[in-house]
């Protein structure tokens, strides 16, 4: 029992100490937008990881959509957001942590009523949690 767990505290260790980009996945080709991201330290490390980045627009054809919300109110937007993405993108949800105007349900709610499907979720950053949505396959044109 005690080599599984050591095992299962190894593997743990391995996810800790990756970068947000390397939990998000950036890849230096891709072509991202930013809205509402209110992280100027994240949109800096972006910049010097991609190819093109948007800051306060959506690009056409977006590998990757950040989306910085702090009520679920804002949250109607993912389903016009989700028209600027390449069918294989992602949509990720920035979100604060612990506040209850916008809620991990609320978030995944949102995204399957958009015709997304959540498949990631991250610690974005000690105050906020990013989630990860996409188009799924039977969907993708």
């Amino acid at each position: 029992m005690a080599t599984r767990n050591a095992k299962k505290d190894k593997s743990a260790d391995r996810f800790k100490d990756r970068t947000r980009l390397q939990k998000i996945g950036v890849k230096p080709e891709w072509r991202a937008s930013a809205i509402s991201v209110g992280d100027p330290a994240f949109l800096a490390e972006l910049r010097g990881a991609v190819a093109e980045l948007a800051v306060g627009r959506v690009l056409d054809e977006s590998d990757a959509i950040f989306f910085g919300a702090i009520d679920a109110k804002e949250l109607v937007r993912l389903a016009t957001l989700k028209r600027s993405l390449k069918p294989n993108g992602a949509l990720w949800v920035i979100r604060p942590k612990g506040r209850p105007e916008i809620s991990e349900r609320a978030v995944m709610d949102a995204g399957k009523a958009a015709g997304l499907v959540d498949v990631k979720v991250i610690s974005f950053s000690p105050t906020h949690t990013g989630e990860k949505f996409v188009i799924p396959l039977r969907s993708r044109r």
